[in-house]
């Protein structure tokens, strides 16, 4: 049943579902009959009749509203006429509105407000609810909006209107990604060109996103609007990666956050975020050193309890120092990396080289001297093993190894830290990365 109400804005007012009860001059209403719902909280008005039922209105208007007249006799006749009515009787009267009494002058800022109880209900579904992929694939974030008890994906009476927006840690904060009505189709900053709607049926929603980048990670809310009705549901975007710690040439615990933000970002990588630390953390990652994570955290994980890290006593897991000052603290950085489009490898030379050297024979090979990002990648998703330490572009020298031996990492398999040795002096080979365009 749908009931409807008129109100002065600004007033406080009880709306009542009269389901047995048609309008009267002065309304008894009993707990037994009367679903009493309050729009703001203070004391119930009494709530007057609004007409004289030319169209078997159930509608009620606060005071001040002019009053048809109207005696309780012809009230009963009508009470009575209407139990005898057939169920077709009852359908019919299941609408009704409310309208302005236009010669009303204290009613020119009115606002009718109409309630659906029984009407089918708009659903929003998300069939998974992670999505895994990798940098520069393309995935399909599902989602799909039905309605209640009935199998027809909108009532026809409004325009669907579909909202794709990425949650961000501020829940008061939504970046907006995607909007569709009707033929119109808009999307927004980084996802511009890259994002559309699925729609292999009348009721998909699904948002379709291609060459994906490491900044798509993270949660999505598909909502789905029809008139007065939406609902909403969540999809998180999960990539393969590799999490790795980051600190720069002046040594440790030197970055506050936004430094950490370009740091990671210059070694083709973004911040990592808790989860995908957690994940690193259940796969073995154990780093003693504080780190940023994307949420403005400091945390570190430790699989190995010892004195310099918690404690020997300690419990293995991801110990977290809370949230800190972004612009005045100072601590290392978790980054994230994923999947590159490019080739990644040592470059063969008669000789060794200082720095300088080797940024120019990565040049001269047609690539660019590597990033620490890339080493990672290659490492973790390739395999890529290599026992001759090589510079990278921020001036470190590191080796990846997949398979421990000795003199090769023989504890681990890890990406080997040598240092940032003197640029002009020291001699070392170069990893190299050749983008594919």
């Amino acid at each position: 049943m749908t009931c409807c109400f008129s109100f002065p804005l600004g007033e406080k007012v009880a709306l009542p579902c009269l389901h047995q009860v048609l309008c009267h001059p002065e309304p008894q209403r009993d707990a037994r009959d009367t679903d009493t719902r309050t729009l703001t909280s203070g004391e119930h008005q009494k709530l007057l009749p609004c007409s004289s039922l030319p169209s078997l209105s159930s509608c009620w208007r606060v005071p001040g509203a002019s009053q048809p007249a109207g005696s309780s006799a012809q009230v009963k006749k009508i009470l009575l006429a209407v139990k005898m009515k057939s169920l077709l009787f009852l359908v019919l009267i299941s609408v009704c509105w409310a309208e302005p009494h236009p010669g009303n002058s204290s009613l020119e800022h009115e606002r009718i407000v109409h309630i659906q109880e029984n009407g089918p209900r708009l659903l929003v579904v998300a069939e998974q609810a992670k999505i895994f992929s990798h940098r520069g694939g393309n995935v399909t974030l599902p989602c799909k909006f039905y309605h209640e008890h009935t199998s027809t994906a909108g009532s026809g009476t409004h325009k669907i209107r579909v909202k794709w927006t990425k949650l961000t840690y501020d829940y008061l904060k939504e970046v907006d990604v995607f909007v569709a009505m009707g033929h119109h189709r808009k999307s927004y900053g980084s996802y511009q060109g890259r994002v559309s709607l699925r729609e292999s049926s009348e009721n998909d929603a699904s948002l379709v996103i291609t060459n994906i980048r490491l900044e798509d990670y993270g949660r999505y809310k598909c909502e789905v609007i029809e008139g007065l009705e939406d609902d909403t549901a969540v999809v998180t975007l999960n990539l393969e990666g590799v999490v790795f710690p980051y600190s720069p040439r002046l040594g440790r615990y030197n970055l506050n956050f936004h430094e950490a933000q370009r740091a990671c970002a210059e070694q083709d990588s973004v911040m990592a975020s808790f989860d995908q630390l957690y994940d690193a953390w259940r796969s073995g990652l154990d780093w003693c050193n504080a780190g940023w994570l994307s949420d403005g955290s400091v945390q570190y994980p430790i699989t190995k309890p010892r004195e310099p890290c918690g404690g020997r006593n300690t419990v293995p897991g991801v110990r977290n120092y809370g949230f800190w000052d972004k612009e005045k603290s100072r601590y290392d950085v978790f980054c994230f990396t994923s999947n590159f489009n490019g080739r990644f490898y040592y470059l063969i030379h008669p000789t060794k080289l200082t720095y300088e050297e080797a940024v120019q024979a990565c040049l001269k090979d047609g690539s660019q001297i590597a990033k620490v990002g890339q080493i990672f990648a290659a490492w973790k998703l390739l395999g890529y093993d290599r026992c001759d330490a090589g510079w990278l572009a921020d001036g470190s020298v590191r080796y990846p190894i997949s398979r421990p031996r000795k003199r090769c990492s023989p504890s681990e398999a890890a990406v080997r830290f040598v240092g940032f040795p003197d640029k002009k002096h020291k001699l070392y080979g170069v990893y190299c990365f050749r983008a594919y365009n």
